[in-house]
């Protein structure tokens, strides 16, 4: 019988390539991991690249809605502040309208509508983060400015009517601000002038009649602050909405990926005592042919 001068050989290349097999199921029990490499499972491997780069997608938007939320909650929150003022000066110009005040009380209310307006100068020119809330696009530039020179006094909007928004992973796009000029000197609404011409009107006497005509102006201006502040509202909802959706999103994503490529341990542990096993047998057959003669195995 001639003897395969390869028999061996071919047995030693069978044991490393156990070996080898060893070594993956063992990285495998220590990572957790099935597929480590592109070789282990090119389709695997590509579909958890597109998983790793939705999962990043989607914790991107959080982190950029979670800034967002904040910033449209400010915004609602000064704008409340800015409602309760105007609510305030309403009252206060309703009761000086009375025809019994005479001028000392009227220049008292007048005073009173004067820090209500400076008050809400104040909340007008808010800024979050560094950045102005009421701008426009230019939230580096204080949005208004007052000027007593004249009577009413004026105040000036330097910002422009920029609208921003944020997209989320669905395509939707937010809202995120308020332009100063929509809110608070936009044509007929303007807040600052239905203050202003108040307080003008509290400090010359004006007529009752005078005065319940421009009192009105500032409900109107009122009513201008609200429906805006609706859209603030309306936006934390979106935000709020799609932010959520896009977590859980990501812990799905998360999920299928681990899935995807993790190990089963029970699995594998079983694979690797087999393979050891095996590698141990063809160990023993190696070395006992190593052992004998060339003649021990010709019959």
């Amino acid at each position: 019988m001639r003897v395969d001068p390869f028999y061996i050989q071919g047995l030693s290349t069978a044991l490393d390539n156990i070996t080898s097999n060893e070594a993956d199921l063992s990285g495998e029990l220590a990572s957790g991991l099935r597929v480590s490499r592109l070789s282990t499972d090119a389709v695997a491997v590509g579909q958890s690249t597109v998983l790793a780069a939705a999962i990043s997608a989607a914790d991107s938007y959080v982190q950029v809605a979670t800034s967002t939320q904040s910033k449209l909650q400010v915004t609602d929150s000064t704008l409340g502040e800015v409602v309760t003022a105007l609510t305030k000066a309403i009252s206060l110009a309703i009761s000086g309208g009375d025809g019994t005040l005479g001028a000392s009380d009227k220049a008292i209310i007048g005073q009173q509508i004067v820090a209500i307006r400076d008050q809400i100068l104040g909340l007008a020119n808010a800024s979050y983060q560094g950045q102005y809330i009421f701008s426009g696009s230019q939230g580096q530039l204080q949005p208004f400015t007052l000027s007593s020179t004249t009577s009413p006094a004026k105040v000036t909007y330097a910002g422009d009517s920029a609208l921003q928004y944020t997209t989320t992973p669905n395509g939707q796009k937010i809202q995120t601000n308020l332009a100063g000029s929509s809110l608070f000197t936009a044509p007929g609404t303007n807040v600052f002038s239905a203050l202003n011409t108040v307080i003008a009107d509290f400090a010359s006497n004006a007529s009752s009649t005078q005065i319940g005509a421009d009192s009105a102006l500032l409900t109107t201006a009122l009513n201008t602050v609200d429906s805006q502040r609706s859209i603030i509202g309306t936006s934390l909802a979106q935000i709020q909405t799609s932010s959520t959706y896009a977590q859980t999103t990501s812990a799905q994503f998360t999920a299928s990926e681990t899935t995807l490529i993790s190990a089963d341990p029970a699995k594998v542990a079983t694979q690797l005592s087999t393979a050891e096993t095996q590698g141990q047998a063809l160990s023993s057959v190696i070395a006992s042919l190593a052992k004998g003669s060339l003649f021990d195995y010709i019959k």
